[in-house]
């Protein structure tokens, strides 16, 4: 006879002490303010989907998970676990509603409070924006940036509320100026950050930069004086006449802020922690190169940029500029270069000197006066230039010819040749100009004497048709001895002798305070005491 199982009959359960415990194991109805353990399920328009037990399921909107950045619920997965704190037990969707970032901020002000405390720097993601500032959630908590705080917006620039707008979701960093948890306020400051942080990385700039270095840096900002230049911590000021082998451009029209560049380290002073810079000489094969093809004494042509007490800068080909000094701009001494030329006058120069170590060139006007008339330059009489050859003025752009100008003619004679030079340069001032001046000089003392010499020959020729006349003898008594007749009667005699005494007092004299006579002016008088002689003895006889 078989036998039919019987259906085994379920244990009892006999612990009613387990059995309650199984029942508070079950969650309870949801208390608001409490915080609970979550899974994430999935998203929904409405916000991100968590299972939070009781069976029922909750709801975190966008706005209350503003913590975990910009697109947050692209941040959960599901199956994540989280912590959230319950705004609404039930809805009238029939699901609760809760707050992710509540849940964090609780552990968020004492984060806070501790990083107020230590002056830390952190990071935080920039969730909005308004008016008066920027948006932050730090750890849960809801913070704001005033504008004055903004290091990388100016609060002055027209553009700054959109550039705020653009700096949503990005990271930045920021210290706790003010916390207030009655108040539920939190200031940060993007500023106060960055100072600390630069300061920070300029130390470490200024250890490590030596001067003559060239180091890559961007431009930070562009100023009427200069370009500071970012060099990784520490900004560097690139003064106006670094900047450029050109003179006359402006930074703002060569570079804009947060341009890349390569600077050359001019000096650093570590006392006061300043850097001074050079664009230009970073990149000096530029000269180099535009120099290379000039030699000494060249005639090049060039454009006045600018003009100094001690002289005009010209620029030449290639943007390199060379110096005019004031002695070396015209044959005549000048108070100002104005006095000759004028900025953006374009005028042949002659190169006179290459100076590469400083990176200069020395050049003259006046020197190359003489070529550039032959090139077919014209100057006036205060040795500027007023006219210019066809090929120039295309080159250069200059305005139609003014026929009125008068253009200089070609010197007939060596003559006019000297007085054009001369007049040409009023105040010689080289030794080629004053040769010039002497020879005219000479040449005019010359012309008067001969002239003289003419007026003076008819004169000459009555003088010697007419009897001499009796001069008193300034002789020595030798000549006059000599002059004596031999053969003249006695009574000559005494009138002889008191010729001789006379004569002897007189070479007397004359011996005391000799004197350089002219041969011929010697014959002269010879001849005139022996012609006196003779009419002396003529008279005896008779």
């Amino acid at each position: 006879m078989s036998t039919i199982d019987q259906p085994t009959a379920a244990p009892e359960i006999e612990d009613m002490g387990a059995l309650l415990a199984l029942e508070s194991a079950q969650p309870g109805p949801l208390r608001r303010g409490e915080i609970i353990q979550g899974m994430v399920m999935g998203a929904s328009p409405d916000g991100v989907i968590v299972d939070v037990g009781a069976k029922m399921e909750a709801i975190i909107p966008p706005n209350e998970m503003l913590s975990l950045g910009v697109e947050a619920s692209n941040k959960l997965s599901a199956g994540d676990n989280v912590n959230v704190m319950v705004l609404q037990p039930s809805s009238a969707e029939g699901h609760a509603i809760v707050s992710l970032d509540r849940a964090r901020g609780e552990e968020g002000w004492t984060i806070l409070a501790e990083r107020l405390e230590s002056g830390a720097t952190f990071e935080g993601q920039i969730t909005g924006h308004n008016r008066g500032g920027i948006l932050v959630n730090v750890e849960g908590v809801n913070a704001f940036v005033p504008l004055s705080q903004v290091d990388s917006v100016r609060r002055d620039d027209p553009d700054a509320a959109s550039l705020m707008a653009g700096l949503i979701g990005q990271t930045m960093k920021f210290k706790v100026v003010e916390l207030n948890r009655k108040r539920n306020r939190v200031i940060l400051s993007e500023r106060a950050a960055m100072a600390e942080e630069r300061k920070a990385a300029r130390e470490r700039v200024l250890e490590e930069i030596e001067e003559g270095q060239v180091r890559n840096g961007s431009v930070s900002s562009i100023t009427d004086f200069g370009i500071f230049v970012d060099l990784g911590g520490a900004d560097g000021l690139a003064h106006m006449t670094e900047i450029t082998w050109e003179r006359g451009k402006k930074a703002k029209d060569l570079f804009s802020a947060g341009d890349e560049v390569q600077v050359y380290v001019l000096k650093v002073d570590r006392e006061t922690k300043k850097i001074s810079l050079s664009l230009k000489r970073a990149h000096p094969e530029r000269w180099e190169e535009s120099v290379s093809k000039f030699v000494i004494g060249q005639i090049l042509i060039g454009r006045v940029t600018k003009l100094m007490a001690f002289g005009a800068f010209v620029r030449l080909d290639d943007g390199v500029e060379g110096l005019v000094h004031i002695s070396e701009i015209a044959n005549r001494r000048i108070q100002h270069p104005k006095e000759v030329v004028n900025e953006g006058d374009i005028v042949p120069v002659k190169l006179v000197r290459i100076e590469p170590e400083r990176h200069r060139l020395g050049l003259s006007l006046r020197q190359a006066r003489d070529d550039a008339e032959a090139m077919g330059f014209v100057f006036d009489h205060q040795g500027a230039v007023v006219d210019w050859p066809d090929d120039i003025r295309e080159q250069y752009e200059i305005g139609p010819r003014n026929e009125s100008t008068p253009r200089p003619t070609a010197p007939k004679s060596p003559q006019e040749a000297i007085e054009q030079a001369v007049s040409r340069d009023p105040e010689p001032v080289s030794a080629f100009a004053h040769a010039f001046a002497q020879a005219l000089e000479n040449a005019e003392t010359t012309d008067f004497e001969l002239s003289g010499e003419e007026s003076a020959a008819p004169e000459a020729s009555a003088a010697e048709a007419a009897p001499p006349v009796a001069e008193p003898d300034t002789e020595p008594a030798a000549t006059v001895e000599a002059s004596v007749d031999e053969d003249a009667p006695a009574e000559a005699a005494p009138a002889a002798e008191a010729s001789i005494d006379t004569d002897e007092e007189a070479s007397s004299v004359s011996e005391e305070a000799p004197t350089e006579e002219d041969p011929g002016e010697a014959e002269s008088s010879q001849e005139v005491a022996t012609a006196d002689s003779a009419s002396e003895g003529g008279t005896e006889e008779e």
